[in-house]
């Protein structure tokens, strides 16, 4: 069917997909319980794309297949990734485009959303069935059926586009991709499958009536695209040809259907409607040969329509002597709908294969993630309350020096508590641990810092060098200013700057600890023997009353505090170690249609965490009686001493020391523990950021080159295009040559409806002086026609023409790892705010230190586009003859 017009693909531009998705998937999944590795997957996305490039140029209905597979991909991956996540610059031309932008719309546009691709993806699909449409022969069934499923499929996939192209892109699309535009081309698909449902109804010899009605929907849906096609923001796009052959089949259709219908009327032996519709037949298929400019439009058809007028004429003329009536007086041809626009469904190919199947949908991926906060949350609440009653009761021991106390009976000997204490503190390192990491702090503490002014200092480079570019380019630099697409990013490194603000203020508390408890750790450290030795003797002068029944007392309330402290130990591993795999509970929640997180989450902790918490509650309350206890017995315990001298004051006051310094130890070692964890935990998140920050700079050199190479275009590009003449063998239907054919369109002879009046076929007056001036002045002009004239090259275009503004990027990145705020004002939806990591382990490094990525970052090269080359001076063409002789 080489008559169909054919819509031209839009062409990308090579991109490096795998290392940003690898970053974006890691980054967004990395609180998942089991981390998995993509990078097959996403090797396997990459292949699947350049096959999908290079099969568009292959008119194979195979060919489709490729591509369908790798539309269906990104839309899976789209619903997992957060808009805005994923900074990969797609860059794709304006399928439309010339190479030169002279009407003013953009050539080419770069965005950094899966949603861009996933719209150009679909738009080449719709241009690939329209080719492979064309492709298909009009002498079999099986070609008639796909081309007509093809191109109702592309109708439908013009016409979703157009509902959703601007919310997927959020700014001015290329020319191809506008509103009106895809309009018009899903028109003209659905008028093209009508088309194809006439050819079959001949092919197939289906009843004259229902072919006379296909073929006057097919004129219908002709007109209707026609008008579309007619808008004045659209119709410098098409090729030169295609308003000429719309306009043609428009009268085709309207004729073939009035052909049809008289051969109803002859089978009814009305010959006056017959003969009238003839008449209106080729009227119509003359118009249709004379605005299409192809004189063989329709030849077999004129040739039937006119035997059969003679036919009838004679008949009617020596037989039936019928009235023949005004056509305007006949009932119009009925329509018979065929061709419709499939709407676009949820998976466009054969195969249900998901490369990312591993990764859940976004809406559960969020949800997940609040749960996770709010389990977070949960935990070290109650961890936190444990661990304070704990320490609480530890320093109220230490201050009565318990149990100590009632170990020192001899005054002399080192009691067996401190002794277990200092042996403790060895085993885990001694004073010399603490002062190990804390002397680690202040470089881990650096290295966090210059990662965070890298990462200012991108965005500060990437502010000045926008800055510039638009003080030099003034208003013709139209994209969004730095300032405000960055306005999340500074926000977000301000919070990052505070939390470092406040971990330094904790190292300094962790400091000023140790300093005051530096003497008793590094006797502990030691060990008992040394410790022995500087502890001072209680002198013999007191007794120790070891068989009282305060002694029995305070002996049993300090097993207590021993059950006690293993029954927290055990709750706090219980708190920890308890999971709960919400991913089925919310993946059923979606399929029914809504994620109830809030409720879902509050409810599963409290099933899962509800008992652990009543007995944080009993732990707590019990302390309370048995905190008053030790306090009450052990005042019966120190009256009941007696004889205590200077010597076993200070031997008790040095005893207390040890006792909280090795408190104070135990509280340190967990600290810094934890210190060293929290920034090992901050460098990743702030190498994530420092990478998505990248990515965004990236993409902002990548538009400022593409905005850059149209301004510089622009400079050399024609104000306004000169057409050359038409050249002679472009004549039109009986001598009718370019000039006739350019008149009646400069005639407003494009719409049928403006050179016949419905079922008329009569030409008006003004038209038909117009039409024999200009055949008279053609056939005087014939013989000394000159070729046509050099078009005149290019030298200047206004200023900023081949790019309108707008930004390939997302208002707001997203999805930040850091407690993130989204502005009011969003396209996008707001996420839950991610907690900072609460790990306890200490994640490896590399040695070396920190590396600061480099900075300099690979540019694309330059590709101009290539304009046809113009004749040379003093060449001309070839010369060629007049259709007639």
């Amino acid at each position: 069917m080489a008559d169909l017009l054919v819509v031209p693909l839009k062409k990308p531009n090579e991109v490096d997909i795998v290392q940003p998705l690898k970053n974006t998937i890691n980054i967004i999944y990395s609180t998942s319980q089991k981390v998995e590795d993509y990078s097959e997957q996403v090797n396997d996305l990459s292949r699947l794309r350049s096959n999908a490039v290079w099969k568009s140029y292959e008119k194979y209905e195979s060919s489709l297949e490729v591509i369908y597979s790798y539309y269906d991909q990104i839309v899976a991956l789209e619903s997992k990734i957060p808009p805005g996540e994923l900074q990969i610059p797609f860059k794709w031309k304006d399928a439309f485009s010339k190479g030169s932008g002279i009407f003013g719309g953009k050539t080419s546009l770069t965005i950094s959303q899966l949603g861009y691709e996933r719209v150009s993806v679909l738009f080449n699909i719709a241009a690939l069935q329209s080719s492979v449409a064309a492709a298909q022969s009009v002498d079999t069934d099986e070609s008639l059926k796909l081309a007509a499923k093809l191109l109702q499929q592309s109708a439908g996939i013009f016409s979703h586009l157009k509902s959703n192209v601007m919310a997927a892109l959020q700014q001015d699309p290329t020319p191809d991709l506008n509103p009106d535009t895809l309009a018009a081309l899903s028109a003209l698909m659905l008028a093209q499958a009508q088309e194809i449902f006439v050819h079959k109804a001949i092919h197939d010899n289906m009843k004259e009536a229902i072919t006379a009605k296909l073929a006057s929907q097919a004129y219908e849906l002709y007109a209707e695209a026609m008008k579309l096609m007619q808008k004045e923001n659209v119709r410098q796009l098409w090729d030169r040809e295609w308003l000429p052959t719309v306009a043609g089949k428009q009268a085709l259709f309207y004729g073939m259907a009035e052909y049809y219908q008289s051969l109803v009327c002859r089978s009814n032996k009305t010959v006056g409607e017959e003969i009238a519709r003839l008449k209106s037949c080729l009227e119509y298929l003359k118009t249709a040969q004379l605005q299409s400019g192809k004189p063989n439009l329709g030849v077999d058809l004129v040739a039937k329509a006119q035997r059969h007028l003679a036919e009838a004429i004679k008949d009617n003329d020596f037989i039936y002597h019928e009235r023949i009536p005004d056509i305007k007086t006949l009932q119009t041809v009925g329509r018979a709908v065929l061709a419709k626009a499939v709407p676009v469904s949820s998976r466009l190919s054969s195969s249900n294969r998901d490369l990312f199947e591993q990764l859940v949908p976004l809406a559960v991926h969020q949800a997940m993630t609040a749960y996770d906060n709010r389990k977070s949350e949960l935990v070290n609440s109650e961890v936190g309350k444990l661990r304070d009653a704990t320490q609480l009761l530890n320093s109220v021991l230490a201050s009565l020096n318990l149990p100590a106390a009632l170990e020192d009976d001899s005054g002399q000997a080192l009691p067996r508590s401190l002794m277990d204490k200092s042996t403790a503190v060895q085993n885990l390192g001694g004073v010399g641990a603490i002062n190990t990491m804390i002397r680690e702090l202040p470089e881990l503490l650096t290295r966090n810092r210059e990662i965070l002014d890298e990462t200012e200092r991108l965005l500060n480079d990437e502010k000045q060098s926008d800055d510039q570019l638009r003080e030099q380019f003034k208003e013709r630099w139209k994209r969004i200013p730095s300032a405000k697409l960055t306005e999340t990013f500074r926000s977000n490194a301000l919070k990052y700057r505070s939390i470092i603000d406040n971990a330094t203020q904790a190292d300094r508390s962790v400091r000023d600890k140790y300093e005051a408890h530096k003497r008793g750790m590094e006797l502990l450290s030691e060990g008992p023997a040394v410790m022995a030795a500087s502890v001072p003797h209680g002198g013999g002068g007191g007794t120790m009353v070891n068989n009282t029944s305060s002694v029995a007392r305070l002996r049993a309330l300090l097993e207590q505090v021993e059950t006690m402290k293993a029954e927290r130990d055990a709750i706090e591993c219980e708190l920890k170690s308890a999971t709960v795999d919400m991913k089925e509970t919310f993946l059923a929640a979606l399929h029914d249609g809504n994620v109830k997180e809030h409720a879902l989450s509050v409810e599963t902790l409290g099933r899962a965490y509800g008992p652990l918490q009543h007995q944080v509650k009993d732990s707590l309350g019990k302390q309370e009686g048995l905190m008053a206890d030790i306090q009450k017995t052990n005042s019966e315990f120190v009256s009941e001493r007696s004889g205590q001298g200077h010597a076993a004051q200070r031997r008790e006051a040095v005893m207390k020391e040890l006792a909280a310094a090795h408190d104070a130890f135990m509280e340190l070692l967990s600290n810094l523990r934890e210190g060293t964890k929290f920034y090992n935990d901050l460098t990743q998140i702030l190498i994530a950021f420092q990478n998505k920050v990248s990515d965004f700079c990236f993409a902002r050199k990548t538009e400022k080159e593409e905005l850059m190479k149209d301004l510089t275009r622009g400079l050399g590009a024609v104000a306004q295009a000169v057409a050359p003449n038409l050249p002679q063998h472009h004549g039109g239907v009986g001598g009718m040559t370019s000039a006739v054919l350019t008149g009646v369109f400069q005639s407003g002879l494009t719409t049928l409806s403006s050179y016949l009046q419905p079922g008329g076929g009569k030409t008006s007056p003004k038209t038909e002086a117009k039409l024999s001036e200009a055949g008279k002045t053609e056939s005087q002009s014939d013989l000394r026609r000159e070729p046509p004239q050099r078009p005149i090259p290019p030298t200047a275009a206004p200023a900023g023409a081949g790019y309108s503004g707008g930004l390939p990027y997302p208002m707001q990145p997203q999805n930040m790892p850091i407690p993130y705020a989204v502005p009011p004002q969003t396209p996008y939806p707001q996420y839950p705010v991610p907690q900072m990591p609460q790990g306890y382990y200490t994640l490896p490094f590399p040695s070396g230190g920190y590396q600061p990525p480099p900075q300099q970052y690979p540019g694309y090269q330059q590709q101009y586009p290539q304009y046809p080359g113009y004749p040379q001076p003093g060449q001309q063409p070839p010369q060629q003859n007049p259709p007639w002789q």
